[in-house]
């Protein structure tokens, strides 16, 4: 006898629900996955190191602040920038058609009050920081700064990656409504940092960016740009060392980590040797953000 299989209506409801589900979340997953390495690992670090976390039960809380505002980042910048992803990123959600360019326009816009309430939920010093997130993602993306003078495109990157630090720091932190001294210093330091080595992350880039006549150092500067990243990395490991007092073993080693990287944007220059280049500067760059915390527990 055989006995037939029924499959109930509301099985393949909720299979397809979870579907729909997982579908949006790995669609919000690309938004960010190749920021994940370059900002929400580095800025978490920081943030825990800096504030300091203040507990445990703060740091999902933080991760997400960063999260959700790298995302309102992120849609916004890859909805400008959807015919360079073409080339660069294609497997982001806009150019792999995963999502099409009007949701995603109208997920940017939503992801502004969101992040608003979020903050909200923490102070009003922390909605200030998510203000001066979005105001800067907007000059960089919308209004075009992304593709003017590299000086300029550095110093909004570097007060962007500043405000980032700044909310997530307060997140993280005792008090919500003031950083520490030490965060305060750690905030200013990390804006000199990225304003002078953030065209590390262009030189992987350089055939879109030239597709829309994007003025980036690697692009103005082939030859010349090559030379920065040994230099600042170096500069910075030292004035690094200097100011939170870290022991020799541990100059010793950041600051041979720094020359090792710069020597990898120097001799090898492949496109791919450029992408690896750069994921070794963020782990410098996630070092360069824990150091408050060596300092903090060395000197307590």
């Amino acid at each position: 006898m055989t006995r037939t299989l029924h499959i109930s209506p509301l099985t393949n409801t909720s299979k397809s629900l979870l579907q729909r589900v997982w579908y949006v979340i790995m669609t919000l997953f690309l938004f960010t996955k190749s920021d994940i390495k370059t900002t929400l690992i580095p800025v978490g670090m920081f943030a825990i190191a800096s504030a300091p976390l203040y507990s445990l039960n703060k740091l999902p809380g933080t991760l997400f602040w960063i999260w959700i505002h790298l995302l309102q980042f992120d849609t916004s910048n890859q909805i400008v920038g959807a015919e360079e992803d073409r080339t660069n990123k294609p497997d982001r959600p806009v150019p792999s058609e995963r999502l099409t360019i009007i949701n995603a326009i109208a997920l940017r816009w939503a992801l502004i009050p969101a992040c608003l309430i979020y903050s909200a939920l923490y102070s009003r010093e922390v909605v200030h920081a998510s203000i001066a997130l979005i105001v800067l993602t907007t000059i960089y993306n919308e209004f075009g700064a992304h593709a003017c003078h590299w000086v300029i495109r550095n110093i909004v990157n570097a007060a962007g990656f500043a405000s980032f630090e700044w909310g997530s720091t307060l997140t993280a932190g005792a008090d919500p409504t003031q950083l520490t001294d030490v965060g305060v210093l750690a905030v200013c330091i990390s804006f000199g940092i990225f304003a002078t080595t953030i065209q590390t992350q262009d030189f992987k880039d350089v055939e879109g960016d030239q597709t829309i006549n994007r003025k980036t150092l690697p692009i103005i500067f082939p030859e010349g740009s090559r030379y920065t990243p040994i230099v600042t990395l170096l500069v910075w490991s030292i004035i690094l060392s200097f100011t939170w007092k870290l022991p020799a073993v541990v100059v010793a080693a950041f600051v041979g980590l720094a020359i090792f990287v710069g020597a990898r944007f120097l001799f090898w220059r492949t496109r791919h040797n450029d992408q690896v280049s750069f994921y070794w500067y963020n782990v410098w760059l996630a070092a360069a953000h824990g150091l408050p915390g060596i300092w903090l527990l060395t000197c307590n």
